[in-house]
């Protein structure tokens, strides 16, 4: 199944990217990419949760074989990902709602909100991969 978690660590990386190309696209005042960056970066997410969903029905949960303060680091991560997840779904509709309604200014005031809570865990998501399948064989 790390096939599968690399695949889902991918995607959150693909994620990321999109985001902070979003970002820099409007910094610079270019709204047409901005919206295909922020919308794909929408779509690959949405693959994630689905990619994510079905390799936990098919293998479950995977526990963090290192023990003392790497696993709480570990924990802290993980918690903090999969508590901001959570949130990110629904602020991240709206966010996508708002300027198809032509709700710019309120777009722009969650977007300020929503953008780093879906960064971090894009980010954070590739982090708890990277920590749970690479970094016990590198200690090892």
């Amino acid at each position: 199944m790390e096939l599968h978690a690399f695949f889902n660590a991918c995607l959150n990386a693909a994620s990321a990217a999109l985001l902070f190309s979003g970002y820099r696209a409007i910094r610079r005042g270019e709204v047409e990419r901005h919206r295909k960056r922020m919308l794909s970066a929408f779509a690959v997410s949405a693959l994630f949760l689905v990619s994510y969903l079905v390799r936990y029905a098919v293998s479950g949960t995977h526990r963090f074989p290192l023990e003392g303060g790497l696993r709480t680091l570990y924990l802290l991560v993980l918690g903090s990902h999969s508590l901001l997840a959570a949130v990110l779904l629904p602020l991240a509709l709206r966010t996508l709602w708002l300027p198809w309604k032509g709700s710019f200014d309120r777009h722009r005031r969650i977007a300020r909100i929503t953008f780093p809570i879906w960064a971090y865990v894009s980010v954070t998501g590739v982090v708890v991969y990277l920590m749970l399948y690479h970094l016990p064989s590198l200690l090892g």
